[in-house]
């Protein structure tokens, strides 16, 4: 079988359901068995040819197919050898699922995975007391790196910035590119302060990375509207996009109080964390878009 086809977005997910019925062995003679190994060899070949072909889902069926009719025969190796197959589509199968949710530049996960992801996330907390924190981080003056430095060096900028927005993440917490230079964090199970801390240091991280050692007079901050739901079985639940909104706004605020910051809200009230809290604690409502 041929390996994965360029631009192939995911399949729907596998399953064992409906596997095709088959005789016990003392029930079937041997023109079943020979039929049953022509039949087997058959289904391997059509899926050798609909995995070709990108069609996962009716590949893997028809090798289920060719398993159960040979799995009953005299010959132990082919079912060993089908076996092969079937776990060889899993992985090929799980592989071009995980690239289709990638950003090809920064292997963090895309637009399509953050939607996915947050929405069910979400739809898990709703009625809970679990909070859940989304953060919009986007690059300061990214336009001038570009401009001063040329797009090869802008997209090695964007690939250390996801390492460092990755480094020590909560468990279950992502990063997922939202477009151009902006990315998100999503951090489930969170309490409103410890997610403000995980983005104010990883704003601290990109701010002290040696920028000058990639190309001389670099330098790169980020800056982060943080914005967080606690959800309870009284409240009324809170869109993907709402949450968005809220993070979109507040990152507004950290970019007007002059960037490199991470505004968040306390209350009715949008504040700056570490550092840049010096500059201005509490950002008035219309500058932070409430």
């Amino acid at each position: 079988m041929t390996g994965l086809r360029n631009g192939f977005a995911g399949p729907e997910p596998l399953s064992d359901d409906d596997p095709p019925t088959v005789l016990p062995p003392g029930r079937r003679t041997r023109q079943d068995l020979a039929n049953g190994t022509g039949m087997a060899e058959l289904h391997e070949s059509i899926a050798g040819l609909l995995a070709s072909q990108g069609q996962w889902r009716q590949a893997y069926h028809h090798l289920r197919s060719a398993l159960n009719l040979m799995s009953t025969t005299d010959t132990p190796r082919v079912p060993e050898q089908l076996r092969h197959e079937v776990n060889r589509l899993r992985r090929e199968h799980a592989e071009a699922r995980e690239q289709s949710l990638r950003d090809t530049l920064t292997a963090s996960y895309n637009r399509r995975y953050l939607d996915e992801r947050l929405a069910d996330l979400l739809a898990e907390h709703a009625g809970t007391n679990d909070g859940l924190a989304v953060a919009l981080v986007d690059l300061d003056w990214f336009k001038q790196v570009n401009d001063t430095y040329g797009h090869l060096l802008g997209d090695r900028v964007l690939q250390r910035v996801v390492d460092l927005l990755q480094e020590a993440l909560p468990t279950g917490a992502f990063c997922a590119r939202y477009g151009g230079e902006e990315f998100v964090l999503v951090l489930p199970n969170i309490e409103p302060a410890d997610a403000v801390a995980v983005c104010e240091t990883a704003r601290s991280r990109v701010e002290r990375f040696p920028w000058a050692q990639m190309a001389p007079g670099l330098r790169v901050t980020i800056s982060a509207g943080v914005a967080h739901e606690h959800t309870t079985a009284s409240s009324a639940p809170v869109s993907a996009e709402q949450q968005l909104i809220s993070a979109d706004a507040l990152l507004y605020a950290a970019k007007q109080s002059g960037r490199n910051a991470v505004a968040h809200r306390t209350g009715s009230d949008v504040r700056l964390a570490g550092i840049a809290a010096g500059r201005r604690g509490t950002i008035p409502r219309t500058v932070a878009g409430y």
